[in-house]
Parts: C-alpha cells; sequence; structure tokens
C-alpha cells in the first residue's frame, strides 16, 4: 500500500494496515530497487534545476557576469545545494528535503544589489580631484558577506531551540495561510517561463496530469519480472520532461522553434533595473568542463551593514520557509509531524550549509526547495536514500560547468509547467489544515483574510514604489524594503501575531485537535506507538546522540536538537 497525499499517521490503524505501511517505497527509511532510486534521484535534481534556472537567472540581472559565468554560478550553486542537502538529510531533521536558493533569500538580494548598482561612485561633486574617487562595491562579494549572515542567524535559531519556542505558538492558523503563500508566491515567475511557450508548457502540464492522476496505479506488466510498482505516478515528473524536451529539441534543430533564455523574459516582470546591461551569453564550447566551485576570483565574503541587514530578512524569510516545508513533508508522507528538536536540528543544518556556502563564495544563502518537496506528494516516493543520491548526482555536476549547462539547457516552458505543477500542492495542502480549526468563525476567516490579503498587496506596492522608504540610511532602507517584499515572512508574520493576540478559544484555534497534539508542540503524544514512529525517522544519528550525552552538552542550548525519552524537547 502507497499513502495517498495527506494521509496522516494514526496508531489506531488496524495492525495490518501499520505494517504494510512501513514496509512501504515512499517510507523516509526504506531503500527503493537501484535503478528506481535512481531514476528518481535524477527527477529531483531535474525539479531542484527548475528551482536554480529561476533563481540565478533573476539575480544574473543585477550581477555584471562576463562569459562563461552564468554556467560556473549556476554548477557552484548546485554544489553548494548538493552538499546543504546531505548535510540536512545526515544531521536535520532526516526528512527527505532537497536545499536550494530560493525566491525568500532572492528577494533580499535583489534589494542588496539594487542598492549596490545604484550607489554613487563618487564622494561629493564627481568633478572632483581623483583622490575622492571610490571603488565601486562589488556586488559578489557583499551577497557572499549577506549569505554567511544567513547562515549565521540559521544557526542561532536552530542551536538555542528559538525556533521550537516560537512553533509551540503555531497552529492550524497560522500554517495554513504559510503554506497557501508558498505556493502563490511563485506564479508569476511561473508564467513568465511558461511564456517561452505555451504549447510546450500546456503539453507539459497535460502529460504530467495524465500520468500522476489517471495512470497513478498503473503497474508495470508482471512478465517484466520487475517489482510491481506505480512507476508512472512515481516518475510523473521525470517522464513528461524527459519526454517534452526530446521533442523539444527535434522541432528546434529543423528551425520550427526558438526558445528564449530568462535574461530575455525577465522584462516582463518588469522588475529588473533596465538601466543595466544584458548579461553576455556564453559560447558553450568555451565552458570549462571542471571548475572548483571556490571564490578564488571573487575574493573573500565582504560584511556590511546593509548586507547584514539583507541577510538577517533572508534568514528570517528562508527559516519560515523551510518549517513549512518539514510540515509539508510530514503531511504528503503520511509520517507523524516534526516535534521541536528536529525543526530546530533542521535549521541549524541549513544554517551551516548556508554558512559553508558563503565561505566558498555563493551569492544566496539556501533553504528547504519548495518545488521538490511538492513533488513527493506527487510521486508518493520519499526515501532519504533517493534524496541523498541526488545529493550526490549535484556533488558531481557542480564541479562541471559544462554538465550543469546541458542538464540545465532544458526549455524554459518545461521548467515553468513543472513548477506551475508542484507548487499547487502546497497550496492545496495548507488548504487541508483549515479542517482542524473553526472555519466558520468570524474571528478566523479576518485573521485568514486579513494575513493573506495584505502579504499580496504589500510586496506588490511596495515593488513598484522603489524610492518610497528613504531615512537616509542605507541598511535600514534595505532591512525595512525587504521585509515589506517578502511575502513569506509578511504572512507568518501576521498569522502568528493575530492568532496569538486576537481571543479566542483552543477548539477554534484548532489547538485541541488530533493533529496539533501529534506535533508534541502543544502537548506530548502518547498514543500507544507514536513516539517509536517519531524515534524512527527524526531521531538524531548515532554519534550526534552520544554527543548529546556528553555531561557539558546536556544544558541549553544543544539540547533543544535532542529528542527525550517522553518525545519532548529538554
Amino acid at each position: 500500500m502507497i499513502m495517498d497525499a495527506g494521509q496522516r499517521f494514526d496508531p489506531e490503524l488496524p495492525e495490518e494496515t501499520r505494517s504494510t505501511s512501513n514496509t512501504d517505497i515512499s517510507s523516509v527509511n526504506q531503500h527503493p530497487p537501484c535503478f528506481l532510486n535512481l531514476l528518481l534521484a535524477v527527477q529531483q535534481v531535474f525539479v531542484q534545476c527548475s528551482l536554480l534556472v529561476l533563481v540565478l537567472g533573476v539575480l544574473q540581472q543585477h550581477l555584471l557576469l562576463q562569459d562563461g559565468e552564468r554556467e560556473r554560478l549556476l554548477s557552484s550553486m548546485l554544489f553548494y545545494s548538493a552538499l546543504s542537502t546531505l548535510i540536512q538529510s545526515c544531521l536535520g531533521t532526516c526528512l527527505p528535503l532537497v536545499q536550494a536558493p530560493s525566491l525568500e533569500t532572492l528577494i533580499p538580494a535583489v534589494v542588496l544589489t539594487a542598492q549596490i548598482v545604484t550607489e554613487p561612485a563618487c564622494r561629493g561633486h564627481c568633478e572632483e580631484s581623483e583622490e575622492d574617487i571610490l571603488p565601486r562595491a562589488n556586488p559578489v562579494r557583499e551577497l557572499q558577506g549577506m549569505t554567511v549572515i544567513v547562515g549565521m542567524v540559521q544557526l542561532v535559531l536552530g542551536v538555542t531551540g528559538l525556533s521550537g519556542v516560537v512553533l509551540r505558538h503555531c497552529g492550524p492558523l497560522v500554517i495554513a495561510p504559510l503554506l497557501c503563500l508558498l505556493g502563490f508566491s511563485i506564479y508569476r515567475e511561473a508564467a513568465l517561463l511558461c511564456s517561452d511557450h505555451w504549447a510546450i508548457a500546456a503539453l507539459t502540464v497535460i502529460l504530467l496530469v495524465l500520468l500522476s492522476q489517471h495512470l497513478r496505479s498503473y503497474m508495470l506488466p508482471a512478465c517484466l519480472s520487475m517489482p510491481q510498482l506505480p512507476v508512472c505516478r512515481m516518475l510523473s515528473l521525470l517522464l513528461p520532461l524527459l519526454s517534452v524536451w526530446a521533442l523539444c529539441e527535434v522541432l528546434e534543430s529543423v528551425g520550427v522553434l526558438r526558445l528564449r533564455s530568462v535574461s530575455e523574459l525577465l522584462p516582463a516582470l518588469k522588475t529588473s533595473n533596465t538601466s543595466l546591461p544584458k548579461p553576455l551569453q556564453s559560447d558553450p564550447f568555451t565552458v570549462p568542463w571542471l571548475s572548483p566551485p571556490l571564490a578564488a576570483e571573487t575574493g573573500l565574503p565582504l560584511l556590511s551593514v546593509r548586507g547584514m541587514a539583507a541577510g538577517v530578512v533572508a534568514a528570517l524569510s528562508s527559516s519560515v520557509s523551510s518549517v513549512g516545508m518539514y510540515l509539508l513533508t510530514a503531511r504528503l508522507l503520511g509520517v507523524p509531524p516534526p516535534p521541536a528538536a528536529a525543526c530546530n536540528r533542521g535549521l541549524g543544518s541549513q544554517g551551516l550549509g548556508s554558512l559553508v556556502a558563503g565561505l566558498m563564495g555563493a551569492p544566496l544563502g539556501l533553504s528547504s526547495s519548495v518545488p521538490n518537496t511538492c513533488t513527493l506528494g506527487l510521486s508518493q516516493s520519499g526515501s532519504r536514500w533517493t534524496v541523498q543520491l541526488a545529493a550526490i548526482l549535484g556533488l558531481a555536476l557542480g564541479v562541471s560547468p559544462r554538465l550543469t549547462q546541458i542538464i540545465t539547457s532544458v526549455p524554459l516552458a518545461i521548467y515553468g509547467a513543472l513548477l506551475s505543477v508542484t507548487y499547487t500542492i502546497a497550496v492545496a495542502t495548507g488548504v487541508r489544515y483549515f479542517q482542524f480549526t473553526h472555519i466558520d468563525s468570524g474571528r478566523n476567516i479576518f485573521n485568514i483574510g486579513l494575513a493573506v490579503f495584505m502579504s499580496l498587496v504589500l510586496p506588490h506596492w511596495f515593488l513598484m514604489q522603489t524610492v518610497f522608504i528613504d531615512t537616509g540610511m542605507v541598511s535600514v532602507d534595505v532591512l525595512l524594503h525587504s521585509l515589506l517584499t517578502s511575502p513569506v515572512l509578511l504572512v507568518g508574520i501576521l498569522a502568528f501575531l493575530l492568532d496569538n493576540t486576537v481571543s479566542g478559544s483552543s477548539s477554534e484555534r484548532g489547538l485541541d485537535s488530533a493533529e496539533m497534539e501529534k506535533t508534541g508542540w502543544t502537548s506530548v503524544n502518547s498514543e500507544p506507538g507514536y513516539h517509536q514512529e517519531v524515534e524512527l525517522i527524526y531521531e538524531s544519528p548515532y554519534l550526534l546522540r552520544r554527543l548529546w550525552k556528553l555531561p557539558w552538552l546536556r544544558t541549553a542550548p544543544f539540547s533543544a536538537c535532542r529528542i527525550t525519552d517522553d518525545g519532548d524537547v529538554l
């Protein structure tokens, strides 16, 4: 049996049902067949690349990249993301989560680079002596410094247990708007990619729906002597991508189809700086086969006050998004929600990955990838070994810009179709959380509507009025502009404040529902078999468990990352 998306862990299920689900291919701790595991890992890599191409395509508009630097940046970010994925799957939540730069870290980075590029290149009047001329700041180095700050803030949030303290006050009325906004946050960018060729995007969506829904129960013929698994559903993203990609290559070779790059499509968003020169297109034959992802050319990260301001907002926004992905992953795979200790470890590991990436030259911080998490809901294949194999493939691709260029040459319309379909899973799962609350309550209706609406309106207005915020201090301007243009962070703050300040009963807020009891945030769950299931999935690796038992590490803040015998956090 393979659990349907959203099916919750229930210790009171019949014994035969529970035993079957524990040996299912979608179990976090199970080993899929080798060849199928490789295909699932390749599928995760392609989905990760769809987000990488979009995020770095937007960022490169604000960076003066030379010939070949785009491919090096792509390969380097793929390497850093794969390294962070290994850290997360081994030391963090232990869920099958893929790490990647996201829109939550991109927004503060764009605000910061806009300040760097538009700042004056001289002190006072430009016609003064050459001694007054100041060198223009290197945007890449400042972005690296911002990434270091992102990692440090995330590490502090995880290790000190501050995230666990906040989670104890987060109910369904905070989780539901957050997941909905995470799904809605990319609709403009997904439409941008699909606009490369709407027919190609529509064909990809049709094939994806056909395989994941209409043929979701199709098994391989028994005569093939292979495991009877729903291959169409498990590879519902990889098969359409490869099929339509092959079709596009044929059409392009005969001159019927002309595909564009992200740089050519971005003016449609009307958010890029049109005064900047367009990035140079790289000759595929000049891209090297091997290039270590180190910051040898740009130098060490540059820490500035404005970079720190942008880094704090990026860290908070990506942390809110990642916690939502922890809950979404558990719900899609039908496993118990992660306890606060696992979330603390997850943010700490994510911060460690971003910190290492920033020191090595990454221009963006890392967070749990939304499309990769939603892929688990479509394929219902959530093995930790699949994600770790995908990370190994990412490490191999990350040292070869030429291979990265090949794997990221998928038409943008296909990437747009993948993002359009995967992000819908986050929206639908967020809507499902409303069932645990009294949805007809006037309090809940007002809180949900205000949080979601204002989180969409404020970023849209401040993106159009870029000069409205002018306090005279660049760092404060960057901080406020980054905060007010980050919809995910805004909805998290608004939903949290409204749910915890507007009076309402526990049943009205959904805090006494069975789902919230299973999180262990509001109360310790004592149902038989529950704690064993939590330990099986979220327990720290053996070496870390031995480390937590050291006398000088048994006190705060390190205990915030350890699950105690009763399932709570010390």
